[in-house]
């Protein structure tokens, strides 16, 4: 509940706040010789009244579980962002004159490196699903009164992960989520679809089971008001539709078009309109830390093993290891995209259902409230078919420029999957993710694989992408054998091998088949499994590439982007390269069994036979 403190500034001095957020955005921008000023100035009374009266922040411990959390979805109002932090305190006068500068905190769109920043913003559509993940972590696993407040733009209201957001907020009874859209009506080429019709945002958000409250966004009594009540809203999520003027304060581009993303032609003439600089300082208030977080117990559970020789599945491996890790680690959530019958992520729903979040069939969402989730400390795992994960490549994209832990399970890898066909068959996700910077890019061969990688990505940092299988493989790996990021295991190798067979996943059975064939017709080829695609093991590509004549890859997905391509890049500066060949899927494949579908991709043992005995009479 907000505090009704008379302490609080009054709303003159919100008014006042107002203006200064404004002046400061204007400035900043000028400075800068870019940036979004007008954008800033529509929210910056929705903004200064929240600060000033609602807030909950102690800013000289940005990390306490026990604040608020403020999200600027609508990242390109920046410079309200930061006049809004200058005003708290937290950035000094020199640091703002450092806006968009090389090295400078201040980025032209938000990051965490400017604490108390929780993420990246600016891709739009992404701050408020992500303000889902923080709201679900204060309600449901943390317990603590803390609110989320999530400033969002007219113009992203077109994006289907809001209205995912919308939907999973209202069905969870978000009741500590506020949205606040600042409905100024331009976009940055038009008018939006809505323009001002505030009653039409008001009825979808009613459907979607919201409390929305309809405001003056220039009336800082009505907006004071309007958090008054979302604050005290039980059982449903609160949306502040907010009327605003776009550049509003400065005549020359209030409520005019064609003024977005650019400074003010006359900054000067504007700063004296908004009635001139100010130093007005605010003493957000602190909130109450009399409540510790609720945390989770941790018990015994024996690590998953499999005997070496079997046939296991590596989906079902990992929905395994995620049930010993939640029973071990008190930190570990997990969440799956409707499909965890299928990824087994339902061994943990039953073993930790407390901890365990369905999302439904929403990509985005999911990858959103993973990262929320983050935010606060929680080690997320989230998983769906391999496939749909390109739904949310951008929020995964973003989560790398927010710095965020995230680990993904993509399940039906590659043609192996069989009779579903093309739609359900994950077959760019090694080379998209591989992109990520800073990612790892993870494809077990076998159950054993999957435990010992699992337990090693849930204490790294950054993205990491974990590939399982549909059908079943052979055991191959000792349960106590080192598997990790960065390795890679020789299944077999001999000082005579005339050419290397690099694989991962499904293939790496389909390589031992050919090695068998190839010894029967005199040839001796060593095989790896790449289980770690990025990072790579250089040492033992280039090992090979010194000792055989040929090198040839084998993987269950495009030529483009995934395990041929690492290898090509681990070796171009090395000295020695022999020929690499690369057999990937490069059919549009349909249904059929597994057998037959990774024949006709050329990816089987006779295509790897052939590929190896051809180089090897080269």
């Amino acid at each position: 509940m907000t505090t009704t403190s008379d302490t609080r500034p009054d709303l003159d001095f919100c008014a006042e706040l107002g203006q200064q957020l404004r002046v400061d955005s204007v400035v900043m921008s000028d400075r800068a010789g870019s940036g979004h000023p007008t954008s800033s100035m529509s929210a910056a009374d929705l903004i200064a009244v929240l600060m000033a009266r609602h807030l909950h922040w102690d800013l000289q411990t940005p990390d306490d579980p026990h604040n608020d959390h403020v999200i600027f979805s609508k990242g390109h109002a920046s410079p309200l962002y930061y006049a809004m932090l200058h005003a708290a305190g937290v950035i000094d006068e020199q640091e703002l004159r450092t806006y968009r500068q090389l090295d400078s905190r201040l980025e032209g769109h938000p990051t965490p490196r400017m604490p108390p920043t929780d993420v990246a913003t600016g891709s739009l559509g992404q701050g408020l699903p992500i303000g889902v993940g923080i709201a679900l972590s204060g309600k449901d696993l943390e317990q603590l009164p803390y609110r989320v407040w999530v400033l969002c733009g007219d113009s992203e209201m077109a994006e289907g992960s809001i209205w995912e957001a919308f939907d999973y907020a209202g069905w969870r009874g978000l009741d500590n989520l506020t949205a606040i859209i600042d409905v100024n009506r331009l976009g940055q080429t038009r008018e939006t679809m809505l323009g001002h019709d505030l009653q039409a945002y008001a009825d979808r958000a009613t459907a979607f089971g919201w409390h929305p409250i309809v405001v003056d966004g220039h009336d800082v009594r009505a907006i004071d008001e309007a958090y008054d009540e979302a604050a005290n809203v039980s059982g449903k999520p609160t949306v502040i539709i907010a009327r605003t003027l776009k550049g509003k304060g400065v005549k020359a581009v209030e409520d005019q078009p064609g003024k977005h993303g650019k400074p003010l032609d006359d900054a000067a003439s504007a700063v004296q309109e908004l009635g001139g600089l100010r130093d007005l300082q605010v003493d957000v208030q602190r909130p109450d830390t009399s409540q510790e977080p609720h945390r989770f117990s941790s018990t015994h559970a024996d690590r998953p093993s499999y005997e070496v020789g079997t046939d296991g599945s590596t989906r079902e491996a990992y929905g395994a290891a995620l049930a010993w890790l939640g029973a071990t680690r008190e930190d570990l959530v997990a969440l799956d995209g409707e499909v965890s019958n299928s990824t087994h992520a339902d061994q943990f729903a039953k073993a930790q259902p407390e901890r365990y979040f369905e999302m439904f069939i929403a990509e985005q969402q999911m990858a959103a409230a993973a990262v929320g989730l983050g935010t606060c400390g929680w080690t997320a795992f989230a998983s769906t078919f391999g496939a749909f994960w390109a739904r949310a490549y951008d929020f995964v994209r973003m989560a790398a420029v927010s710095r965020a832990d995230l680990r993904l399970c993509g399940s039906h890898a590659g043609v192996a999957i069989g009779a579903d066909g093309p739609s359900q068959m994950a077959l760019e996700d090694m080379a998209s993710l591989r992109a990520i910077q800073g990612s790892a890019v993870l494809h077990p061969s076998d159950a054993n694989q999957v435990t010992c990688l699992m337990e090693d990505i849930a204490d790294r940092s950054g993205i990491s992408y974990l590939r399982v299988l549909r059908g079943k493989t052979t055991v191959r790996t000792a349960p106590d054998e080192r598997v990790h990021v960065g390795g890679s295991r020789t299944v077999r190798q001999s000082d005579d091998d005339n050419v290397t067979l690099i694989s991962c996943g499904v293939t790496v059975d389909e390589a031992v088949k050919a090695a068998d064939l190839l010894a029967a017709q005199g040839i001796t080829a060593r095989v790896i499994d790449c289980y770690s695609v990025k990072p790579i093991d250089e040492d033992a590509v280039r090992r090979a590439a010194a000792d055989t004549k040929a090198i040839i890859t084998v993987e269950d997905h495009r030529a483009e982007g995934g395990l041929g391509d690492a290898v090509l890049e681990a070796l171009a500066e090395s000295e020695a390269r022999p020929v690499v060949r690369k057999l990937a899927v490069g059919i549009m494949p349909t249904s059929g069994t597994p057998e037959e579908l990774m024949h006709a991709a050329g990816i089987d043992a006779e295509a790897v036979t052939a590929a190896a005995r051809s180089l090897c009479e080269a």
